[in-house]
Order: structure tokens, then C-alpha cells, then sequence
């Protein structure tokens, strides 16, 4: 693959301010835009899917429970391969093979087969995030390191915005196929930019394949008690995040609200909040730290949960916008000190993390869709907020 002309020391670790910074920081941004927009892009999808097949509400919401799923179970396989075979070559295969399957999903009028797509989609992701935060973690200078995974995650929020916005405008012009086959082609767009502006791996080296060696990799970062709480708080954290999102498109396209798809999708906006507070959080934990600055992102979610529970749209919105702040900043600086308290195979310890995350938002996102069915909107957002509020008990020991 060929790269822009570096002209910097090929051993120097990537540092804010010079040009080969900037293009790592806008590959990174641009597979983490991709990454959750292809992820994502279902959620104001919900409601047609389950129309048009004739499924409910909890069973629609397999669209993104199975991908999450499958994205945080292969991950860990994921994590492990990449410590002998490279960062960017396996992002580039996760991104390449997860645009072709997207486009397939638009072109499908089978429920199984559907999900039997999105659920691949999961695995081939499986390749990126971990591998994503472990490169950031290995090339980056470490006084710019917060920096650039606070621009990271913002390009994971600003792909789930994308996602969700094309996605909700594209249904209501031509259905959820033309939806996903956007949303495909905007994944490989992102492909190309990425394979063409990130500077390869300065710092990694590679480890052999050895299943003793990987297993005790895994068992080292569990017996870590920093790093357990932080994957703890992503797996309630994201869980409680993605149930609200999964099913606040049901609640308000009935009676009060009565809204259509395309305006649903509007209320996504609310996710530049969540890019502004991602790269601000990082900038935090040097003036008060990181436990601190994560209980401020849990704060505002509790907030945020306690105004979604009322009848009234502004509120709600209000509602939306503060749980989406507390949310990103929270896991900025969550996933940010991963790096920092796994002082080897940094990827193996990213995949951990993010395998919780993601089974967070497959198991708590899939069950909340049940409260929601059999107990109503209060009932949801009592259960959210039981999550949340261990999250915040879990923070004290960090």
C-alpha cells in the first residue's frame, strides 16, 4: 500500500502539530466514523424493520444486538491476531469486508438472511477498534496521546451520528434498502482514506502465536484491578446508552410525539454534542483526572435518563443531549486509560475492553427492548438508571 511522502524519523513516536499527526489522526477518525456508522445506521431503522417483516420491537433490535455481539465475541480472536500479524493490515481487511457485506444487507428481503449479514458485519469490524486504540496507544507520543483518542472517539460519535441521520433521511426517500447501501458506500469511501493516510506501524512488534501466550496475555489484564473496572463501566455504560437510543425511536414516533423517521433522526444531532465532550474530557484529566472526570460523564447520563423519563419533547431532547455528553466523555477517558495501565499486548487489553462494551450493548440493548415492551418507557429508564448508578459505585475503587 503506498503512503504520502514522511519525511519525519521513521522511530519517532507521532506528536501534535506535525504532518504526520494530522494524518494519522484523520485515518483514525475517519475508520472510527466508519466503524459506527455502519454499526449504527439500523438504530432509526428499527421501526420499518419491524414493519416490513412483521417482528417486535425487541426482535428488530437484533439488527444491532447480533452485530455488537458478534463484534465483541471475535474481537478478542481479533486482538490476538493482530499481535502477530499488524495493525493496519487487519483494519484494512475489517473495513473492506464489512462495506461489501453492508451493501449486501440492502439488497436482501429476508428477515434471517438479514440478520445472518449483520451479524458477519460484527465479525469483520471485529478487526478495528481494539486495533484502532492499541495503534493510537504504540505511535503516539504520550503527551499527545489523550489528544488523539479524543479525536478518535469523536470520529466514532460523528459515525454514529452519520449513520443515524443518512440512514433516517434515506428511509424515508427509498426504504432502509437504499438506507443501508448508503451507509455501505460512505464505509468505503472511509476505506480508501484510511488505507491511504495512515502511517504504518513505527512501534509494534510482533509477538508469535502461542495460546499460553495469549490466554496468559488475558488473564494478566483481568487480574488488574484498574483494568477491570474499566471494563465494567464500559459494558453498563454503553449498555445503558445503547437501550435508551435503541428504543427512543419506538416512544416517539407514537402518540404524544407522533414523529416522522426523518425527524427522529434529527434528534441524532445530539451526538456533536457527544464529539465536543469526547475531545474535551481527554483535555480534563490532566487539571483534575481521570476517576474524576468519569464521574462528572456518569453525573450528567443520570441527569439525562431522569428528563428522558418525562412526557415533554423538549425536555426529552435536553434529556438525549445530556446522557449523549456524560456518555462519550465517560468512555474517552475509560478507553483512553486503557492504554495507559496495560504495560504489554496493548491490543489484547483494548479487544477486553471493548469486547465488554459491545456485549453491553448487545445484552443490555436487546433487554431493554423487553422492559420496554412489557413494562412501558418509566419502567426502561429505571432500568438504565440502576445501571448507571453502579457504574458510579464502580468508579469509586478506580
Amino acid at each position: 500500500m503506498f503512503h504520502p511522502p514522511v519525511s519525519e524519523d521513521a522511530t519517532a513516536f507521532l506528536k501534535r502539530g506535525t504532518p504526520a499527526y494530522r494524518r494519522a489522526t484523520f485515518a483514525i477518525f475517519c475508520a472510527g466514523l466508519s466503524t459506527f456508522a455502519s454499526i449504527y445506521c439500523v438504530q432509526p431503522l428499527l421501526p420499518l424493520f419491524a414493519s416490513h417483516f412483521g417482528v417486535s420491537a425487541a426482535n428488530s433490535s437484533l439488527t444491532l444486538s447480533l452485530t455488537t455481539l458478534c463484534l465483541a465475541l471475535c474481537m478478542l480472536v481479533a486482538g490476538s491476531l493482530a499481535e502477530a500479524l499488524g495493525r493496519k493490515p487487519v483494519m484494512l481487511v475489517a473495513l473492506g469486508v464489512s462495506g461489501v457485506l453492508g451493501l449486501a444487507c440492502a439488497f436482501v428481503d429476508s428477515w434471517l438472511l438479514l440478520l445472518v449479514l449483520r451479524a458477519l458485519v460484527g465479525v469483520a469490524l471485529s478487526g478495528l477498534p481494539a486495533l484502532a486504540m492499541a495503534y493510537v496507544g504504540e505511535e503516539f507520543d504520550p503527551s499527545s496521546l489523550s489528544s488523539a483518542m479524543g479525536l478518535y472517539i469523536s470520529g466514532n460519535v460523528l459515525g454514529g451520528l452519520a449513520g443515524r441521520l443518512l440512514s433516517g433521511g434515506l428511509a424515508d426517500l427509498g426504504g432502509w434498502p437504499l438506507a443501508m447501501g448508503g451507509i455501505a458506500t460512505l464505509s468505503l469511501a472511509s476505506l480508501v482514506i484510511f488505507a491511504w493516510l495512515l502511517p504504518p506501524s513505527r512501534h509494534f512488534r510482533p509477538q508469535p502465536l502461542s495460546l499460553r501466550g495469549l490466554t496468559g496475555n488475558f488473564a494478566m489484564h483481568l487480574k488488574t484491578p484498574a483494568l477491570r473496572t474499566a471494563f465494567a463501566l464500559a459494558f453498563l455504560l454503553m449498555g445503558s446508552f445503547v437501550a435508551v437510543f435503541n428504543y427512543i425511536g419506538f416512544r416517539l414516533a407514537l402518540p404524544p410525539f407522533g414523529l416522522s423517521s426523518t425527524v427522529i433522526g434529527l434528534l441524532f444531532t445530539v451526538y456533536l454534542l457527544g464529539s465536543y465532550s469526547a475531545s474535551k474530557a481527554g483535555s480534563m484529566v490532566d487539571r483534575i483526572g481521570a476517576r474524576r472526570v468519569v464521574q462528572i460523564g456518569i453525573g450528567l447520563m443520570l441527569l439525562g435518563i431522569g428528563a428522558l423519563a418525562t412526557p415533554w419533547l423538549p425536555v426529552v431532547v435536553v434529556g438525549l443531549a445530556l446522557l449523549t455528553v456524560g456518555f462519550f466523555a465517560a468512555h474517552a477517558v475509560a478507553s483512553g486509560q486503557i492504554g495507559q495501565r496495560a504495560h504489554s499486548a496493548k491490543a489484547q487489553a483494548a479487544s477486553l475492553y471493548l469486547c465488554a462494551y459491545y456485549l453491553g450493548s448487545g445484552v443490555l440493548g436487546y433487554a431493554g427492548g423487553a422492559l420496554w415492551q412489557h413494562a412501558g418507557w418509566v419502567a426502561l429508564m429505571a432500568g438504565v438508571a440502576i445501571s448507571v448508578l453502579i457504574a458510579a459505585a464502580l468508579t469509586r475503587r478506580w
